[in-house]
């Protein structure tokens, strides 16, 4: 269970996060909505540990992540796919996702020159199959320099299936890539809904997109947690029309 409790980030005297006290359980993807500046991405920054609160806990598993910076973080099992993008720009493709593969199976065992090559070829073909599920077996000798964005955004993801964590965060996957790139990335999330001990969260804007794949929707608005429940629910209540969607009381009345 990932949780947070009264999380709250205050920027002089604005509250961008206020008090939010949310619980993700395993086998759910949680989209989280809102308008422009609602919060949603500061949220994001203070569970992954980008932001640091002002107030409040962020706890996987019962463990006390809130003192954590990101790399403690995502060691925990708290995955961010921005926090990847420090990659290694002169290596390949394939070598930053074995690079990944290996920080998680390393191990600590003694080494050995058949232990070496024997890990380096498992870490090599663990990395090629994660580049086969993310359509980029034809990109893995390519310098990670070269890539266009919308393989740049590919990869982000497979460096995160790389590290396998308990906790998916994807803040507005697809934005940036085209109409042929985006169902990629779809594709792979709806494949790691398949895995029910995984929690996944999502920031999107795009609600066809959040009624597909969403479990679970929240609202946050000036920073706080305005809605919470089942996709159908949350996207037709009064908070969501006028708030998200744009929809005043009249336009409501008059539906």
């Amino acid at each position: 269970m990932l949780e947070t409790e009264d999380l709250t980030i205050r920027f002089g005297g604005h509250v961008a996060v206020n008090a939010v006290t949310c619980a993700f359980a395993p086998g759910t993807l949680t989209a989280i909505v809102g308008p422009n500046g609602a919060g949603k991405t500061t949220y994001f920054n203070l569970i992954s540990g980008q932001l640091k609160a002002t107030s409040g806990r962020v706890r996987l598993n019962g463990r006390d992540l809130s003192a954590l910076p990101p790399s403690a973080r995502t060691k925990a099992g708290l995955g961010r796919a921005f926090q990847l993008t420090n990659l290694f720009p002169n290596l390949s493709v394939l070598e930053n996702v074995r690079l990944a593969v290996q920080a998680t199976q390393g191990g600590t065992q003694a080494l050995t020159l058949w232990r070496i090559w024997s890990d380096h070829a498992d870490w090599t073909r663990r990395a090629q199959d994660i580049l086969a599920s993310v359509a980029m077996q034809a990109q893995q000798d390519m310098p990670v320099a070269s890539l266009p964005h919308g393989d740049q955004r590919k990869l982000e993801v497979a460096l995160l299936m790389a590290l396998d964590p308990q906790v998916y965060m994807f803040d507005e996957p697809t934005a940036g890539m085209s109409h042929d790139e985006a169902p990629v990335i779809l594709n792979l999330i709806r494949e790691l809904k398949k895995d029910k001990t995984k929690i996944i969260l999502l920031v999107e804007h795009k609600m066809d997109v959040v009624r597909e794949l969403a479990d679970r929707i929240i609202v946050l608005t000036n920073g706080q947690l305005v809605a919470d429940g089942e996709p159908a629910e949350v996207i037709a209540s009064p908070v969501v029309q006028q708030a998200y969607l744009g929809v005043t009381k009249d336009e409501e009345t008059a539906a």
